[in-house]
């Protein structure tokens, strides 16, 4: 049985935080779950990956985001417990659909998390999804701890189904990623059936009824901003003159903050975990009890201006400074020990910040770039790629392990944005350049988001490679399955997609389908490829090695080694292919046998035939 389905009332466990939701959405009666897997969101619908073959839990990863939030609608308004889980920028995918599900609203109670990354630890930008619910007009809950993940989960499906409204749970990677102790409570009964009633003047958007649900929408957000004033997520903690505003994490680093300062005698903290729509009564009696405030959020100063607002709404003339105080800016993420320096030199309280320890005389730690697993069949890819197109040739590129082609010596990713991006950005380079252009996306990205990118590019007549790394899995998020996924060893049972048969049908008349490993073959469909007028696509077939050991369906290989005698020291393996299981002793190019997993491609590219199998 799986750990979260345990049904213990009042039992302690320790949680990551993406657990602690997943268990607060069961405590709640779940019966829906979608998502698009994306760091640092992905332990949560794996949790319901794994719960639903145990359960009547329904769970799907779905094509994207946009399509797992209007999957996760209809179930919702059909009547079912839903939730909808995403990285933040899987937010802007699913924002059309978003805006207006805020209009029509929901039967069943649904839950948005959306997933924040500050200091871009795996991201493309750390844009702050706080400002995705001013825009929507829905309600937003901040927690600040593993418990209250758990909790407030359970308590926005009871606020979303009050409201008719989906309500967002906003997290961020430090959050996502913690470890703590969670008081489990109840598990309720879930109901996997309801029946859709039809009310075309609520559920068909078109202009005359959106026009009256806007206003319903407003309304409903004055309902919610009287229930944010009344939360247990929000209250003042202190009955100090120096006020501290926060929300999620840094609410953490301001208590430890106080607490290392000796100042708990002086300070009140304003703290909102129901933060949208904020409550202004409760801000303002906070404001007009203080002489000064710090506001202490990461990213953007969206709390600050709020505050600032009321403040003026109110006419209460006090400093209330967030960014710009000591190290605090709209950069990365916030720590404690740079929280701790802003209260103290914006109090103007004496403040000696810790020595550090002395590490002078310890040997610098040696480098560890991110690269390719050994064995990745991409490498083998774009090593047969850039043999026939060269340096010069354009490479967009998009998102997934494969965007690490953009270090050297592979070198071969030269523009990206978002998912899918790659596809779409070639028709733009292909006509305002005479260079080549060769464009790399993943299966599961192909999926998400490349399939309209390339019918654009077919129908306007556009000319470029499109090269598909079907690693049979979304590999960088953890292997979740995709339509492309043969999930049988996965236990479940979904219909594969054939990335042929879809490239076929929007229209490419040049489908070469490779084995990237058979790199003289591979080389041979390259060339075919750019001798295409038009759009050719190239389909490279390899499962990723660290699936294929997860289910069981890693090919028995031996590792290779370097024949000293035959080797000339050449170096092509270590200088074209940058394999991790490659190193130099001394001057002598060696392969460390733990990492290597037979894959062969240095052995075929080695001009003395001097990689060879292990015999052992």
């Amino acid at each position: 049985m799986h750990k979260l389905l345990v049904d213990s009332p009042g039992k302690e466990m320790l949680l990551l935080g993406n657990e602690a939701i997943a268990r607060g959405a069961l405590e709640a009666g779940l019966a829906f779950a979608t998502c698009y897997p994306g760091t640092p969101s992905s332990e949560i619908p794996e949790q319901f990956f794994k719960i639903s073959r145990e359960t009547d839990l329904f769970f799907e990863y779905s094509t994207n985001e946009k399509v797992a939030l209007e999957v996760g609608a209809g179930a919702a308004v059909s009547g079912l417990r839903t939730m909808v889980t995403m990285k933040h920028v899987g937010v802007n995918v699913a924002a059309d659909p978003l805006m207006t599900l805020a209009y029509v609203g929901i039967k069943g109670g649904m839950v948005i998390v959306t997933a924040d990354d500050p200091s871009l630890f795996s991201s493309q930008n750390e844009q702050d999804n706080r400002y995705y619910a001013r825009l929507s007009g829905l309600p937003m809950l901040e927690p600040t701890s593993t418990q209250e993940m758990k909790e407030m989960t359970v308590a926005a499906f009871d606020l979303s189904e009050e409201l008719d409204l989906p309500v967002m749970i906003r997290t961020t990677t430090r959050l996502n990623h913690i470890r703590g102790a969670v008081r489990l409570g109840e598990l309720k009964p879930i109901k996997t059936k309801d029946t859709f009633k039809k009310n075309p003047s609520r559920f068909v958007t078109v202009p005359a009824v959106s026009r009256n649900l806007h206003k319903l929408l407003l309304e409903r957000y004055d309902q919610a901003q009287e229930m944010a004033e009344k939360s247990i997520f929000n209250r003042i903690i202190g009955n100090g003159r120096w006020g501290i505003a926060a929300s999620g994490v840094s609410m953490n680093y301001v208590s430890d903050a106080i607490t290392d300062l000796g100042l708990s005698d002086k300070v009140s903290i304003l703290k909102l975990g129901f933060s949208w729509p904020i409550p202004k009564g409760l801000c303002t009696r906070f404001l007009s009890q203080m002489d000064k405030v710090l506001v202490v959020e990461e990213l953007e100063p969206v709390m600050e201006n709020d505050l600032k607002v009321i403040a003026q709404e109110n006419a209460i003339t006090i400093p209330i400074n967030g960014k710009g105080a000591g190290r605090l800016s709209r950069l990365f993420e916030y720590d404690p020990g740079m929280v701790r320096e802003a209260v103290a030199e914006y109090f103007g309280v004496d403040y000696q910040a810790p020595e550090m320890v002395d590490l002078s005389d310890l040997p610098e730690l040696p480098e560890r770039p991110p690269n390719l697993c050994a064995g990745c069949p991409h490498r083998a890819t774009y090593y047969a790629v850039k043999q026939v197109f060269g340096p010069d040739a354009i490479y967009p590129t998009d998102i997934g392990c494969y965007t690490l082609g953009l270090l050297p010596p592979i070198s071969m990713a030269d523009f990206v944005i978002c998912m899918g991006s790659s596809v779409s950005s070639s028709c733009g380079f292909s006509r305002a350049t005479d260079q080549e252009v060769v464009s790399f996306i993943g299966d599961s990205t192909f999926f998400h988001s490349g399939i309209t990118g390339l019918i654009d590019g077919v129908h306007n007549n556009h000319r470029f490679t499109l090269v598909i790394l079907d690693n049979g899995t979304t590999a960088m998020t953890g292997h979740q399955p995709h339509p492309g996924v043969d999930t049988g060893p996965m236990g479940v049972e979904r219909t594969l997609i054939s990335i042929e048969d879809v490239v076929r049908g929007c229209g490419v008349k040049d489908v070469h389908v490779v084995r990237p490993f058979k790199v003289k073959k591979t080389i041979g469909a390259v060339r075919a490829a750019k001798e295409y007028n038009g759009i050719s696509v190239i389909i490279s077939e390899e499962v990723c090695p660290l699936f294929a050991k997860a289910i069981g369906r890693k090919k028995r290989t031996r590792p290779f080694h370097v024949n000293s005698d035959k080797c000339k020291d050449h170096r092509d393996c270590i200088n074209q292919l940058a394999c991790p299981a490659m190193f130099l002793e001394g001057d002598r190019v060696s392969i460390d046998k733990n990492l290597c997993n037979g894959c062969s491609i240095c052995a075929q590219i080695c001009p003395e035939n001097a990689i060879l199998p292990l015999k052992e």
